[in-house]
């Protein structure tokens, strides 16, 4: 069974920043292929926000958000953050943490709130 737990959300104004973080552990069978972000705003669909391949070499943001998330995976103690500046109000949603195995099996946290709201 795989754990993520994500931390790091809150209120924050318009222009501000904050850093997400997600702990994975437990057993993943085929390995770990690809961590990434989603978010769901309230009345919308659940949207892919960044992802990061297992070598960390490959990062994909969706384009609302280009320039200003970063995605970023440590290794050494299991963790993928991601960090946002010039936050938006658009930007408000929960946010979920994602682990896909090597056998395209997914795994969830259970999700951290941001509010971008002045």
């Amino acid at each position: 069974q795989v754990q993520l737990v994500e931390s790091g959300g809150g209120l924050v104004q318009p222009g501000g920043s904050l850093r997400l973080s997600c702990a994975y552990r437990g057993t993943m069978r085929g390995g770990v292929k690809s961590l990434g972000w989603y978010r769901q705003a309230l009345g919308k669909q659940r949207e892919l926000v960044a992802l990061i391949d297992d070598a960390g070499t490959t990062r994909t943001y969706t384009d609302s958000v280009r320039g200003r998330f970063t995605i970023s995976r440590y290794k050494g103690d299991s963790t993928v953050s991601l960090e946002m500046n010039n936050l938006k109000p658009e930007d408000s949603a929960v946010y979920y943490c994602n682990l896909r195995t090597g056998e395209d099996v997914d795994f969830w946290g259970q999700g951290t709130q941001v509010t971008v709201a002045s």
